[in-house]
């Protein structure tokens, strides 16, 4: 009876089948990939925003500061030359890619100083007191943008399968989720680093040992925060139900379901290399910023696909082995 009743068990979800899904869905429907693309184009030929202004006006004060601190001159030195290139090359911009929630994007905050087929870009300059407003502003952008952008992929992929939530309470939910997961990426990361900073002071051996083992670990926080927000999006849950719900995914379907982000992150991260090919001054970068879109945008379709047929699958496996379908088996 037992063999019996695991052979009648339903197949799981492949991944290979999911992401060749994601990319079928979103080339029927590509203007799935708008938001991507605009925001590439926004930050490969629009403005800068930067800080160097401020931080020259703040320099001297750090250096007495640092030097009251009895820092060597030297190393006084190496700091300034990396907080000027950090000022010189760091687009403020580049906080609208925002995570987990938020539109892809192949430029980051500091990608540097680059001139483009236009010429060199329009350099603006924040304040001390327009910074934090900046700041806020530009993290919002890319929380609504991104919960805009999953709804459009979201509905690509599934549109005969799920109710669309309204636009209002999807921007709410994604907030949330943002908040959320950022806090207990902090939370995490805070005593992970002491524990590190302890064991690298005693051993070094013994560092990378504990390294070893978190790393292991990692996927039972990873992979139930790269779903978290899939449930918001496919199934109007809020934002605590769509948390129960990865969590109870990733318990079933860990080994599955870590090898699935594992691949999502593979692809993306290593087509990124071909992407940034074409030099930033030449328009051929065109074309890695469509491809670069487009990969992206089928590879989060992909991963709602996986989401929606595991949980399917799931709750088929759970509803076989329940005692009163084992009676009637039996």
């Amino acid at each position: 009876m037992e063999v019996s009743r695991i052979e009648n068990l339903p197949p799981p979800p492949g991944i290979i089948s999911s992401i060749k899904a994601g990319f079928d869905v979103i080339a029927s429907h590509i203007t799935a990939i708008f938001l991507p693309l605009l925001l590439n184009l926004f930050l490969w030929l629009g403005p800068r925003l930067q800080f160097g202004t401020l931080y020259k006006s703040i320099e001297s004060d750090m250096v007495t500061i640092w030097q009251a601190g009895q820092i060597p001159a030297n190393d006084i030195e190496t700091m300034l030359d990396a907080y000027n290139r950090a000022a010189q090359s760091f687009n403020l911009f580049g906080l609208m890619r925002t995570l987990p929630v938020g539109i892809s994007s192949l430029f980051t905050p500091n990608q540097g100083a680059f001139t483009t087929p236009l010429g060199d870009p329009t350099v603006l300059q924040v304040t001390g007191l327009s910074l934090p407003l900046w700041f806020i502003l530009l993290i919002l952008i890319g929380w609504v943008g991104g919960a805009f952008y999953f709804r459009n992929v979201a509905w690509a992929a599934l549109a005969e399968k799920i109710t669309a939530a309204g636009s209002f309470r999807l921007v709410i939910q994604t907030i949330m989720v943002s908040i959320l997961c950022n806090l207990i990426l902090i939370t995490i990361a805070v005593p992970v680093f002491l524990i590190l900073f302890v064991a690298i002071q005693i051993n070094a051996l013994l560092a990378n040992l504990i390294v070893l083992f978190m790393a292991l670990g990692s996927a039972w926080v990873f992979v139930p925060l790269f779903f978290w927000a899939h449930g918001v999006f496919l199934n109007r849950q809020n934002v605590l139900t769509s948390m129960l719900s990865s969590i109870q995914l990733t318990r079933f379907t860990l080994p599955t379901s870590s090898l699935f982000v594992l691949t999502i992150f593979l692809l993306s991260y290593g087509l990124n290399f071909l992407w940034r090919i074409p030099s930033l001054d030449s328009w051929l970068t065109l074309l890695g910023i469509f491809g670069h879109s487009f990969v992206t945008t089928a590879l989060l379709a992909g991963s709602f696909i996986y989401y929606h047929d595991m949980n399917a699958w799931v709750q088929a496996v759970l509803e076989k082995l329940r005692p009163n379908n084992i009676l009637k088996q039996a």
